[in-house]
């Protein structure tokens, strides 16, 4: 397998745990309540705490950006242009998304922006491969 093939594995992870991070947070899931919250319906989701608002908020950021990331990657890697700037635009978008829900969990905004700036030039690097 490529580094790109694998950064699209440890970027899936990635997305899988913000998920959890935020649907951790914004159901409390540490707490008997949140528990059957996070394991019923849903239909009386407790209301945002900062921090659960920013988890869920990361999430859907993190979503939203895997999937260009993957269509990119992927594209990539199956028209065989899979080469070491493809493979560092993967490594820059994903050690950016690790950094960007850090920083979006501890509420560091400037530094948020920054990282995100970051993974976007990332995709970039791929995009640009591309053509």
């Amino acid at each position: 397998m490529t580094p790109t093939l694998y950064y699209i594995i440890y970027s899936a992870a990635l997305t899988l745990l913000a998920l959890l991070l935020g649907s951790f947070f914004r159901n409390r899931l540490w707490t008997l309540q949140g528990l059957k919250i996070g394991l019923g319906n849903r239909d009386h989701v407790p209301p945002p705490t900062p921090l659960s608002g920013r988890a869920d908020r990361a999430a859907m950021n993190t979503l939203e950006n895997f999937v260009l990331f993957a269509a990119l990657a992927l594209t990539a890697h199956v028209a065989g242009i899979d080469n070491a700037q493809v493979a560092l635009g993967a490594g820059m978008f994903f050690w950016a998304r690790v950094a960007y829900l850090l920083a979006y969990l501890l509420g560091i905004v400037y530094l948020r922006t920054l990282v995100w700036l970051i993974g976007l030039a990332g995709l970039v690097m791929i995009a640009a491969a591309l053509f």
